[in-house]
């Protein structure tokens, strides 16, 4: 082998091997920016639990929170902001909801892997991703088209197969793939819609924010009870962009 051909084929080598060097480290970079984060969520539920009823992380759900890429779903010029734990900004008025209230809204609905689950408010995408990461199929519904078809696209090149996504009046739900086992509902209602709580399998939970535009609202923990009557838990106080039809 000639001597320019060593040099080629060694130059070659170092720049695949600085590929994935620096590959690697934005996915270090990445890792344990989700690792802090998942730290304080963790915090964060501790000093809700009195509240919730929820003092940590279930396994599923620390795992699906630590598996989804959050940076996938927020605008590329806050990707650096991806894993601070507070809502960001995702265009047309609308918020990707902070991590920890993704987090507790997640574990409130107790998800299985056989669940079928809607979401009402598809937003950015990142709360669907993190409920399919834990049941069987999610069903998620947007108003605001521009979203709709920006989650769908992020969704997609994230391969989450299991997301059915619709344009559509969140209050009416999705009644032709009830009932549910879980509803989550991403915007804050003024009342809890009555086609929500119609479409819920008995014993299924509905966790929903509730209350006005520029007043104090709650976060709901709604369960079906199997005698057909609904059971209503407060947990704590939220602040969400109205949920608009």
């Amino acid at each position: 082998m000639t001597l320019s051909r060593r040099l080629l084929l060694r130059t070659a080598a170092f720049s695949v091997a600085g590929a994935f060097c620096a590959r690697g480290l934005a996915q270090d970079r990445y890792a344990a920016a989700r690792e802090s984060l998942l730290r304080e969520i963790e915090s964060d539920m501790r000093a809700t639990a009195r509240d919730t009823g929820h003092p940590a992380l279930s396994p599923a759900v620390r795992r699906a929170l630590a598996t989804v890429a959050r940076e996938r779903f927020v605008p590329s010029h806050l990707a650096a902001h991806a894993y601070e734990n507070r809502p960001l900004p995702i265009g047309e008025g609308q918020t990707i909801s902070q991590p920890f209230i993704v987090a507790l809204m997640t574990e409130l609905l107790q998800p299985k892997p056989d669940h079928v689950v809607l979401e009402v408010g598809t937003g950015s995408g990142y709360q669907a991703a993190v409920l399919a990461e834990c049941v069987a199929k999610v069903y998620s519904i947007e108003i605001v088209a521009p979203l709709a078809q920006r989650a769908r696209a992020a969704l997609d090149a994230a391969g989450y197969r299991n997301v059915e996504t619709r344009i559509g009046d969140g209050y009416q739900g999705w009644p032709e793939a009830a009932p549910f086992d879980g509803i989550i509902v991403t915007a804050a209602p003024d009342h809890v819609p009555p086609r929500l709580i119609e479409q819920l399998r008995p014993g299924g939970r509905l966790v929903i924010p509730v209350g006005p535009q520029r007043g104090a609202q709650e976060l709901l923990l709604i369960e079906a009870g199997r005698d057909g009557r609904a059971i209503t838990r407060r947990t704590i106080a939220v602040r969400f962009v109205p949920l608009t039809r």
